[in-house]
């Protein structure tokens, strides 16, 4: 009976043993379980969290994009002011050139009356410089051949003679002569029959009269005191159309050749 006990006794011991070893692992295994749910919901609120920060994305870059939309306008909103200022630029700087053309049309008109003068000062020239000299005092100084100061030609007995070998070098002014001391023509007969308007041509060769050239016109007798030009042909004369006009002194000029001017004086 004992062992019996004994044994029943050892049976019950073997199976609470298990029975708390096995309670043991179920209480071990819903520690783990539970742990295992605490870290999952300590997980949970950082997906959240994520999930919020991917919601305010969008929202930053709208904001984003809005405000780049602003600055965009901005510049399409001055640009039409610069333009304007542009266009106002050219309409002031056009306005100077518009005054331009009334002054190109006062220049020409000045230009043509400049030519319309020339005459004139040509026509008043021998009242202002000729002074009023006897034909006694204009012979006087003829007779002493006053014409050849400074070098001036001396004249020959022959036309062909007083052909210039080096015209540029052998001709001489009335102002390098010392000045004009012979007779001057009355200012209305000048006024008929000389100056640029009146050519005409000599036609006879000039005869010779105190060792020069002498030749009628107007009624006045000139006496050709410089030689004529080497390069004239031999009967210019009568070839060539010519006039005789005042210059502080009386010269021949010949239209074929405007540049050369001959110094003459009135024979007595």
């Amino acid at each position: 009976m004992r062992t019996m006990r004994v044994a029943g006794t050892a049976a019950v011991c073997l199976l609470f043993g298990t029975t708390i070893s096995v309670y043991g692992q179920h209480d071990g295994q819903g520690d783990k379980q539970g742990g295992k749910r605490d870290e999952n919901q300590g997980d949970r609120p950082g997906k959240a969290d994520r999930a919020q920060g991917k919601q305010d994305k969008p929202a930053q870059q709208q904001r984003q994009q809005g405000q780049q939309r602003e600055r965009a306008q901005q510049p399409e909103q001055a640009q039409p002011q610069q333009q304007r200022q542009r266009a106002q630029q050219p309409e002031q700087q056009q306005q100077p050139q518009r005054a331009q053309p009334s002054q190109q049309r006062q220049e020409p008109q000045r230009a043509q009356q400049a030519p319309q003068q020339q005459p004139q000062a040509r026509q008043q020239a021998p009242r202002q410089q000729q002074p009023q000299r006897t034909q006694e005092q204009a012979r006087s100084w003829q007779q002493q051949r006053g014409w050849q100061q400074q070098g001036a030609w001396q004249g020959h007995d022959s036309w062909q003679q007083n052909r210039a070998q080096h015209w540029s070098s052998d001709h001489r002014t009335w102002a390098q002569r010392g000045g004009y001391g012979g007779y001057y023509i009355p200012q209305d007969r000048f006024t008929l029959s000389f100056g640029s308007q009146h050519f005409f041509r000599i036609r006879s060769r000039p005869v010779m009269y105190l060792g020069y050239p002498r030749f009628e016109y107007g009624g006045f007798s000139f006496l050709m005191v410089d030689p004529w030009p080497e390069y004239w042909a031999d009967n210019w004369y009568d070839s060539n159309d010519v006039y005789i006009d005042y210059d502080d002194g009386y010269y021949l000029y010949n239209r074929s050749a405007p540049q050369v001017r001959l110094a003459i004086t009135i024979a007595l």
